[in-house]
Parts: structure tokens; sequence; C-alpha cells
């Protein structure tokens, strides 16, 4: 086997691989020759169907896995000797289309190599992390809306307002007749909420505790249930009870009701939650911050191929941010801007330095780390949790985008570890607004 190099230009590399026929028919007989004992043919006894005759039933076949095994193992023994690593899959091409047996194989091998990172000090890398710690009126603004969520209301005279709760009885009949899911004792109703077909709500206000009140709509044309769509109805319904709403009360009760067993504790939850909540957005000014020395520190070839495919998608992603009613792809190419393009070529090159830096460091994402960040993702698809992680489990690249920013973020720990990092303390404001310079970047 001859391997030649052709090209050796930057990270572009070219080859030709030159399998001789006589290699070639050697593999296919060692095939044989392994398979006869099991094989079976008729006239024959197993294990002894002749060479020749097995040569011709299997051989064509033989040959085309002799060609593939060949090249492949030619393509690993020139990657273990070169030390190159292929940027992304390399391309082979056949050169003499007009093969037949007997002649030899020849094959045209050229992929990007992946440039050497060179070693980076980070002792010069500084670092200011800002530090927020929850303040009283955070957690007591928490506590309000907690308290507004867990609306009650009290019994009232007089008529019902929007906002108030009414109690009722109902039936609904479409052309006169009741239909199944339009009727319902004793339901509580918030006017305003618009938890009803549209217009119901609006016919309540006024009404009192004991009246009745026919309430004639039309289901929207949109309407799930495709019998009732686009048609009337007239819902006969019976005020039961007419209430307003109770004024918020921040209490243990309040406490118990979000599964705290007291008020303490349930404060105490929220300020930690708001602690979580601050170092995470500090932890994205920070990782913003340390990337952006990153990429002043060194400089590399890159692979045009990867920046190619990085800067594409980039203007695809963009372009339907800007256009969020095309759903599909089945629109004209987007063709990557200079801005596109520099974005890239940071993005890349962060890439393959923290890759570089993660493998030199042994770096790995355990079973444990992936199986909780596979939980996490599966909670955003209630119901269907179990479906979501057998994807995973057998999809390769999704566990890979998985994989991806577990792996930057325990490198970015490591480099953190030996840079200058200095806390500061700021207030949520200020933090909020740092996170708004992050967005408009």
């Amino acid at each position: 086997m001859q391997v030649t190099e052709t090209l050796n230009e930057g990270l572009k590399r070219g080859y030709t691989i030159k399998v001789p026929a006589a290699d070639l028919d050697a593999k296919v007989n060692e095939k044989l020759v392994e398979a006869q004992p099991e094989v079976e043919m008729k006239g024959f006894r197993k294990g002894k169907v002749p060479m020749a005759l097995l040569k011709k039933q299997f051989g064509q076949r033989l040959m085309g896995e002799a060609m593939q095994e060949s090249i492949d193992g030619a393509m690993s023994k020139h990657f273990e000797e070169s030390g190159d690593r292929p940027a992304m899959q390399p391309k082979i091409e056949m050169t003499n289309e007009d093969w037949k047996e007997g002649d030899d194989v020849e094959v045209a091998l050229s992929y990007e190599a992946l440039p050497d990172v060179p070693e980076v000090d980070f002792s010069g890398v500084k670092i200011e992390r800002l530090v927020v710690e929850p303040a009283e009126a955070d957690v007591n603004e928490a506590l309000e809306s907690l308290a507004g969520s867990a609306q009650t209301f009290e019994a009232k005279d007089g008529e019902a307002a929007d906002g108030d709760q009414v109690v009722i009885d109902f039936l609904g009949r479409v052309d006169g007749e009741p239909f199944e899911g339009g009727a319902a004792e004793d339901y509580p109703l918030v006017l305003g909420s618009n938890s009803f077909i549209p217009g119901f709500e609006e016919q309540l206000v006024g009404t009192k505790a004991g009246d009745s009140k026919d309430v004639e709509v039309s289901f929207p044309e949109e309407y799930q249930a495709e019998h009732l769509a686009g048609k009337a109805a007239v819902f006969e319904c019976t005020i039961k009870e007419v209430k307003a709403p109770a004024e918020a009360k921040i209490d243990d009760e309040l406490a118990k009701q979000f599964g705290a067993e007291d008020l303490a504790a349930l404060t105490g939850q929220i300020s930690e939650r708001l602690g979580q909540e601050y170092q995470g957005a500090a932890r994205q000014v920070i990782k913003r911050q340390l990337l952006d020395q990153l990429d002043g520190l060194v400089t590399f070839d890159l692979p045009p191929s990867l920046v190619e495919a990085e800067a594409s998608q980039i203007a695809h992603q963009l372009w339907h941010e800007e256009n969020p009613d095309v759903q599909g792809h089945d629109h004209a190419k987007i063709e990557p801007t200079d801005e596109h393009n520099a974005l890239a070529q940071r993005r890349v090159r962060l890439g393959l330095l923290l890759a570089e830096l993660g493998q030199k460091e042994g770096v790995e994402v355990t079973d444990a780390e992936m199986t909780q960040a596979i939980m996490n993702q599966a909670r955003q698809y209630p119901g269907q949790e179990r479906e979501f992680f057998q994807f995973i489990q057998q999809n390769q690249q999704a566990q890979q985008q998985l994989r991806a920013p577990l792996f930057e973020d325990k490198v970015i720990d490591l480099i953190l570890e030996r840079a200058e990092v200095t806390d500061k303390s700021v207030t949520k404001e200020e933090l909020q607004a740092e996170v708004e310079k992050l967005e408009d970047a």
C-alpha cells in the first residue's frame, strides 16, 4: 500500500492512497479461507465447498469489503503516524472510476487538520466576579408575588365586578340541546380571567347572588371541539355566590400552601433561590469576561470548513430570530455577513482552545452528570420524559449537544482556578445591567 502527499497548505491536506490488486486479492482469499468451514452449498458437505466456487459466489462482495478495510486501515495508520486530527469528516474519492477486478485501487484523501493550539499562561487573566446578596426588599417582593398567586376570595354583598369570583351552576345548549362538557355545578369563575369562551364572563358582570342569567355566546371558529366550532350557544347560569378578592396575607398559612413549614422557612427558601438566580446571572458575566480575555491571548490558524459551517449556522439562526413566522427551512440560502464570519472565527478559536485544554487536563463529563442533564431537559416535556430519555440514549448527536456545554463549563472552572479572581459586591440592578450588556453585544 502506498500513500503519497499531494497537498500541504496551511491546514489543508491531500493524499493519494494506492492499494495493489495483489493485496486486495490476498485479503479476499483470507476472508474466504476464514469463512470456508462454515459454508454450506448444495452438492457439497459443510466446509468442503471448493475455494474457486466460493470465490465465484462471494468474491465480488468480499472485494468491496476488502477495499473498504484497506482504505480505512491506511487512513488510520496515516493519522496515527502523522498526528493529524481532521477538523471534519475526511473526503474520500476513488480516482480510477473505470476500475475492474485485477486493477490497483487508487483513492484521493483530503481534509483540514486541526491546528496546534499553543500553551496559554492563565496567570495574567484577571476576572471580577459580581456578588449580590438577596436584599430584604427583594425577598418581600417575592413573598408578595406568591401571596398574589395564592389569591383567595371572601363573600361580598352587591353586584359582581371585574376581578370578582362568582360561584355558578350552568347548563349550555346548542340548537336547544345540551352538549357534553357544557354543564357544571358550584363552578368558581373569576371574571376577567378569560378562562371561558370570549364574551361569557363579561355578561356576568353586574349579577348578584341568587340571580339567573342566560349567557349567549358563540364558540370560536378554531375551537378544539370541531362539532362546536363556530356554533351559537346559550348557557343558563345560576349565580350562587359573589366573592371579592381577599387581602393577601403573608403568614404561616401562606407558607404551608407552598410546602414550607412556616413563614420563616419559606423566607429562607426564597432567599436561597434568589441567591442562586444571582449567581447564575453573575456566572454569565464572568464567563463573557473570561472568553473575551482568552480570545486575545492566543492566535492560530483556523480550519476554514469549521469557520464556514459556524458562520452559516449563526446566519441561519439569526435569520429565523428575525423571521419567527418562518418555521421550516424551505427558504432561500442565507449568506453569512462579515459580522457573522468574525463571530464564527471567535467561536471556533475559543472552542478549539477550550477543547485542547480540556483534553490535556483530562476533563471528562461523567455519566452521572450526563444523566442529570438529560433529566433536567426531560422536565421540559411533561408526560414524555421517558420518550425523551430514550431519544437521547439512541442519538449520539443529541448527546453531544448536551455534553458540550457541560464540558465547556468544567474547563471554564479549571481556568478560573488559575486566574486572578476578585469579588465585587453590587446591587441587583447593577448585575442586571451587566447581563443586559451581554444580550446587546
